[in-house]
């Protein structure tokens, strides 16, 4: 193994695009994606946009307890997506509900998770925004910081041991390289040359805290040189750019090149989550700059450059996802919270005795009228 795993002798500060300012892409980097994917990347950027709004609104109507999107951030994390195998795993931090939709997880439980009823995967034992899939090959998220990134390694080292074909990609933002599992994951990736894909999102913020205030480094992939890890950056808010650089990651990985560092640059155009007032400490001024980078409007103008985009089908496409999200909010609000009895599921494989009594005590107990 090379002492440093190195992006083919690329600066640090060297960032990776595809997509040009007239819509147009760079011949020497482009995925060369069918006219039809990047329809299909189109329309689950739009979703997922469209779930955030919806989300946000119902939170602010006391109708769900908290959200934590993704607006601004839908390239890197539908990109990332894409770019995966049909057989390898993601282990998300807590934006990346997307990424899940895109690989096959319901819209309806995803929606019956923000409500905490009685299908919710997780039967509304966590918080809203916390879901798991694993028909979608996707992780359970977790609130705490980093953990993600040592359970993506570890599965993926188990499953070389296995001799098994399959790689993992943990989703993480620049805040979460302060955490000790960055430098567990990272030191293990690298000694043990796994395979799996270290994504991070470096949106500019952990909660207020500035990127600048997070590290010294000139960058966060160069992190990757001191671990053996190699390292590259992208345009976080080019889809076709994440799509190039994990697509690498994961083949690299696949073919036993070992692990990649990759660090997405882009932005969060919200708060940190329905909980966050981000004009406490961001200006206004700040995100003008990233408001002309929007990923969907720039994937928007490659399709007219492709000719296979108008606003007939824009107009379809946002009535068509509309629909879909007020079903699912609809069937979600009506649906019953789940019985109190499922708290004990899922504990043991057989339910112990004490258990047993306490749950028969739970259940023959008196209740307050219209609650648990």
């Amino acid at each position: 193994m090379n002492a440093v795993n190195r992006s083919d002798s690329q600066s640090s500060l060297e960032v990776l695009h595809v997509l040009r300012d007239d819509g147009t892409v760079d011949p020497a980097t482009d995925p060369r994606l069918s006219a039809d994917d990047v329809l299909r990347l189109y329309a689950a950027m739009v979703r997922t946009r469209r779930i955030d709004e919806r989300l946000v609104n119902l939170q602010r109507q006391g109708r769900i307890g908290f959200h934590i999107g993704s607006w601004g951030e839908e390239a890197s994390v539908v990109g990332a997506a894409y770019a995966m195998r049909s057989q390898d795993y993601m282990f998300p931090a807590y934006r990346e509900f997307g990424a899940a939709l895109f690989r096959g997880f319901s819209l309806q439980r995803y929606m019956d998770n923000m409500f905490g009823n009685a299908n919710d995967p997780v039967k509304g034992r966590q918080m809203p925004d916390h879901y798991s899939c694993v028909a979608a090959k996707f992780g359970s998220v977790s609130s705490p910081i980093g953990t993600q990134m040592t359970h993506a390694v570890g599965f993926a080292w188990g499953a070389k041991i296995r001799g098994e074909d399959i790689v993992t990609l943990s989703f993480f933002g620049e805040g979460s390289t302060s955490s000790n599992e960055f430098h567990n994951a990272m030191n293990f990736a690298g000694v043990f040359h796994v395979p799996t894909v270290l994504f991070c999102r470096n949106n500019h913020w952990a909660i207020s805290v500035p990127s600048e205030r997070q590290s010294a480094s000139a960058t966060f992939a160069e992190k990757g040189t001191a671990y053996g890890v190699r390292f590259v950056r992208c345009d976080g808010n080019d889809v076709l750019a994440v799509i190039r650089a994990t697509r690498d990651a994961v083949e690299r990985a696949a073919a036993g090149g070992g692990p990649t560092l990759v660090e997405a640059l882009t932005y969060r155009m919200s708060g940190h989550s329905t909980s966050d007032d981000p004009t406490i400490y961001r200006s206004e001024q700040q995100l003008e700059p990233w408001r002309r980078r929007d990923p969907i409007e720039r994937l928007r103008q490659h399709l007219g450059v492709l000719g296979v985009w108008d606003d007939a089908k824009e107009e379809k496409l946002a009535t068509e996802i509309e629909a879909e999200i007020q079903a699912a909010v609809d069937n979600a609000e009506a649906t019953e919270a789940p019985s109190l009895s499922s708290m004990f599921d899922d504990v043991f494989k057989d339910l112990p005795w004490h258990l047993r009594e306490q749950r028969d005590e739970l259940l023959g107990g008196p209740r307050a009228s219209g609650h648990h």
